[in-house]
């Protein structure tokens, strides 16, 4: 037994103490293979898993190494059964490869012929290779080469893919450097990026995923197709990559519901590329459309299934995933690791906060009691109707109106998921509503509105979750969501964790009614935060002045 900061146990959970003078050490150590699963006050609990561990190996960690940190920093020992599973679950990594052969192509070649040749009786396998090319190698059909990924890594069995990328038309991109520069963990996540030629960067909101899309561009000095999440997100992009590259306007189209421009640099909606008409998606000639050297997916969490099934056929070109959280509501987490690549990149929110690259954040849940006639309505409502009951009770609007006058002065989003819900507040405080139905020209005058501080507070739909840059809210209230969204809690946070040009902490609001579905799905919602080491305060909303700090 040593004084190691780490227990590790043979469920394949390690138990970090969070106060031992060595416990930064050791969660750099293990960082790079082992997914945080909990972060509370005192004790952080991470867990082995398979993808975590091939994303270890794809990074070039092998098992020496994870066995020696935990060995390291274990303060017992470390159960040998877990060290033999550890070590054969990453040798799985690689023992099959995808390559350039120079006279057939692509191949899937083994070093264990056993394994190729067990791997090759699976059904769905067997159809997405060709002809022998000798007892280890078997041809590959280029346009099945991320089919055969997705498929060999449910088997068990990763390919390792080294089988390049073609460099695309070439197009020179720059950064315009004279008055920024990367900051040092944005460099890092573009290296990590480059060297293993496609992946997915993980940065909190705020922490200028942007421009490592940039840097990754900058990079590549290709043609380049990005996606984002929708039209507001494709003209943020394009005015950074203006402010912050040598791109010009005539070098940056949008191909979105509005525009069909197609330029060497083309930022594209996920919305317009998924749009079928008689079956048939119609805008898929964009994938085509240019020799592109690289493709960006910004959001990559949110990639709709069928983007999933158009990269399966983009595995020649460069793939760079940005996100905030890999969490998938819908567990497709191994479809991210094979068809756009594994994990090069990853910071922890509070690393970034700690270096003051974000801001802080108070994160409190109020709870409010409905009166009897709406528990009641609630208690025989049927299960399908209870939730939406439960998140529009009227209750929540009197601790709405009573935060924004705790906070007037200061830039204010409330957020919800119901429109007339939000309509009735929109109302009551007299403010702007932006929601699905609001025109991108008449979105984009409120939001330059609220940066500028002509506007200070805006009633926003869940089309404010994603990729929306207001650097300058600092307050966020929550009034209704997508049920239990992990992913959708993360993202509204970042609304508001921008960096403040006074340094001064965010305030994050979630308005819950008690006893209800409402705070089941709320204790839900908050966990990747609470992961990630965000503490929740619960406030009643009776004890509402009491209970915030002034």
């Amino acid at each position: 037994m040593t004084d190691g900061p780490l227990i590790v146990q043979s469920d394949k959970t390690l138990l970090l103490e969070v106060e031992h003078p060595r416990a930064d050490e050791a969660r750099r150590a293990i960082a790079p293979f082992a997914e945080l699963e909990r972060a509370p006050e005192h004790v952080h609990t991470y867990r082995l898993t398979p993808l975590g561990l091939w994303n270890a190996r794809a990074a070039g960690h092998d098992a020496e190494q994870v066995v020696d940190a935990l060995v390291t920093y274990s303060r017992y020992a470390v159960p040998p059964a877990l060290l033999v599973d550890l070590a054969d679950t990453m040798a799985r990594y690689g023992r099959l490869s995808l390559e350039k052969h120079p006279s057939h192509g692509l191949v899937l070649r083994s070093t264990d012929r056993p394994v190729l040749e067990e791997v090759l009786r699976h059904k769905k396998i067997k159809p997405l290779v060709g002809a022998r090319v000798d007892d280890g190698t078997i041809a590959v059909h280029p346009s099945e080469r991320g089919h055969l990924k997705q498929e060999l890594l449910k088997v068990g069995w990763p390919a390792e893919d080294l089988a390049g990328y073609v460099d695309g038309e070439a197009h020179p991109i720059d950064l315009d450097e004279s008055e920024w520069s990367l900051r040092p963990y944005q460099q890092h996540a573009v290296d990590g990026f480059w060297h293993g030629g496609s992946g997915v960067v993980v940065l909190p909101c705020g922490a200028g995923k942007t421009l490592v899309g940039a840097g990754a561009m900058a990079r590549a000095r290709t043609t380049t197709l990005v996606l984002v999440t929708n039209t507001v997100a494709a003209r943020q992009w394009r005015d950074e990559l203006l402010r912050r590259t040598s791109l010009t306007e005539d070098e940056i189209g949008e191909y979105s519901g509005a525009r069909k421009e197609i330029r060497p640099v083309t930022i594209a909606t996920y919305q317009v590329l998924t749009t079928r008409r008689k079956g048939t998606y119609t805008h898929l000639d964009l994938l085509d459309a240019r020799d592109w050297g690289l493709v960006i997916y910004d959001e990559v969490h949110l990639l709709p299934a069928p983007i999933f099934r158009m990269t399966a056929d983009l595995q020649a070109r460069r793939r760079l995933g940005l996100t905030a959280t890999l969490v998938r509501e819908d567990g497709r987490e191994s479809d991210v690791f094979s068809l756009i690549g594994p994990k090069r990149f990853d910071a922890p929110w509070k690393d970034i906060e700690s270096q003051g690259y974000i801001a802080p954040a108070d994160c409190v849940e109020i709870r409010v009691t409905p009166p009897n006639a709406e528990r009641m309505a609630y208690a025989t409502a049927e299960p399908e109707d209870r939730y939406r009951l439960a998140s529009c009770s009227p209750t929540k609007d009197h601790v709405v109106e009573a935060l924004v006058a705790r906070h007037r002065g200061e830039p204010t989003l409330v957020i919800g998921q119901y429109l007339d819900q939000l309509e009735t507040l929109a109302g009551r405080l007299d403010v702007p509503l932006i929601t699905g139905a609001t025109t991108v020209t008449e979105r984009q005058k409120l939001f330059a509105a609220f940066r500028s501080g002509e506007v200070g507070l805006l009633v926003v739909s869940k089309v404010a979750n994603f990729s929306i840059d207001l650097p300058e809210a600092s307050v966020a209230i929550q009034v209704s969501g997508t049920f239990g969204s992990r992913q959708e809690e993360a993202q509204r946070l970042g609304r508001v964790l921008r960096p403040k040009g006074d340094g001064r902490t965010a305030h994050f609001y979630t308005v819950v009614a008690r006893d209800t579905v409402d705070a089941e799905f709320a204790a839900h919602r908050q966990r990747f935060l609470a992961e990630q080491g965000y503490a929740y305060r619960i406030v009643d909303a009776d004890d509402l002045q009491a209970g915030l700090p002034d």
